[in-house]
């Protein structure tokens, strides 16, 4: 049955800007190290099953970047730490072209609205791909999904222990098309702001330790 959601206060969301940078080959490794990371019943929210390392690498390597999106969030130290999972499904006869979202984020982060902020971001690119439906498959226990997928405007549907979501997306425009162009490159350049960062995080270690091994030789010869 479809489920009706409850009835709750709402308070204005405070707007603060998230750069979400489209992942491409060369961070399979990244994708694999932010899932290989998520605890056991972490992986079992975002799969649905008690996924073991052998299926979550599995699982990397076969995410196609030619034909799907994938999205993270980066911390400064250039480490995932919130990613979706865009797939767009193959077209059915006489059906309207749909994808399929799904979305983590490691403990440290959560209570930052990144989920939302990931499925809203993949709600944009979506809609210029002129998909019409976007689907969440979660366990019904997810409620964190849910949540995102109701707040968004999905009817739910529970059959057992899993549920569907359905989002209807409105048609592409021209304002979409600027909308994702903008972020995106706004979060390109913040990640290669945070990879200079790091690059010279990295610069400045090497100096250090080379001043303390000359220390410790001119000490060496003192004594």
């Amino acid at each position: 049955m479809t489920e009706a959601a409850a009835p709750e206060t709402k308070t204005p969301p405070t707007f603060r800007w998230i750069p979400i940078r489209s992942l491409v080959e060369r961070h399979r490794g990244r994708i694999l190290s932010h899932l290989m990371a998520l605890a056991p019943h972490d992986r079992y929210l975002r799969f649905g099953y008690s996924a073991s390392d052998a299926q979550v690498a599995r699982y990397v390597d076969m995410i196609s970047f030619d034909r799907d999106e994938v999205f993270g969030i980066f911390n400064r130290k250039l480490e995932i730490i919130a990613m979706a999972h865009l797939a767009y499904l193959q077209p059915l006869p006489e059906e309207a072209p749909a994808a399929e979202f799904g979305v983590s984020v490691v403990p440290a982060a959560r209570g930052r609205g990144y989920g939302a902020r990931l499925f809203g971001h993949a709600m944009l690119h979506a809609r210029n791909r002129q998909v019409d439906t976007l689907v969440i498959h979660a366990l019904s226990e997810n409620a964190a999904m849910l949540r995102i997928a109701r707040n968004a405007g999905a009817q739910v549907v529970r059959e057992g222990s899993e549920a569907e979501a359905k989002l209807r997306l409105p048609p592409m425009t021209l304002g979409s098309h600027l909308e994702a162009l903008v972020e995106d490159q706004a979060a390109e350049l913040d990640y290669q702001v945070k990879l200079g960062a790091k690059r010279v995080d990295a610069l400045l270690g090497l100096f250090t330790d080379v001043r303390q091994q000359v220390e410790k030789v001119r000490r060496d010869r003192l004594e």
